[in-house]
């Protein structure tokens, strides 16, 4: 005879990247039983990054990451692989992740919402959102304002290059929650067995 597994809580959660203008945000909802390393993913998906940087997660004063088996690396993050979502935040909780640590991109992360659990959720939604994350590499905040101070400017030879590097048109103020969505479909939510 095997055992019933039981269905784990749903979260809302709403992202948003800090000091931008616009501040891009999305409301995603997830397993509280997630891991910090699937969150990660899904955080990648909703808000449009290509998942080419470091990240690491801030809770609580702890730190959460990758964890890299290299005795010369000091001061480690605790295994996000190893920690679930419902285990470190509750409702109404906010919390730090931090993506690309040359850019410094910031996002706040709030649990919103507790829901009761549904077999329903095999992958992760986007809800809702808003604004178009910045292109990866861009310089951070000050290479973002620079990029768009550029894009609003007049047509000339360095717009046509940023256009060029950026690989066309960005509008910042542009989301699509049908992309979002098709991207956080390729993730399967899987939780920490216990």
């Amino acid at each position: 005879m095997s055992a019933v597994r039981a269905e784990a809580p749903l979260c809302e959660v709403k992202i948003t990247l800090r000091d931008t203008e616009p501040e891009p945000w999305r409301r995603v909802r997830v397993r509280a039983d997630i891991t910090l390393d699937r969150l990660h993913a899904v955080i990648q998906r909703a808000m449009g990054w290509s998942d080419s940087h470091l990240h690491e997660f801030e809770i609580r004063r702890q730190r959460y990451g990758m964890v890299f088996n290299d005795p010369m690396i000091g001061d480690q993050p605790a295994d996000e692989r190893k920690v679930r979502l419902i285990d470190v935040a509750y409702p109404k909780s906010r919390f730090i992740y931090r993506y690309d640590f040359g850019d410094g991109w910031e996002h706040e992360i709030k649990i919103e919402r507790v829901l009761e659990p549904s077999a329903d959720l095999t992958t992760p939604v986007c809800l809702a959102g808003e604004f178009a994350c910045p292109p990866e590499d861009c310089g951070g905040i000050p290479g973002y304002e620079n990029l768009l101070a550029i894009l609003a400017g007049p047509d000339g030879e360095e717009k046509d290059e940023m256009l060029m590097w950026i690989g066309g048109p960005f509008d910042p103020l542009a989301f699509d929650l049908d992309a979002a969505n098709k991207r956080l479909a390729r993730l399967k939510l899987k939780s920490v067995k216990r």
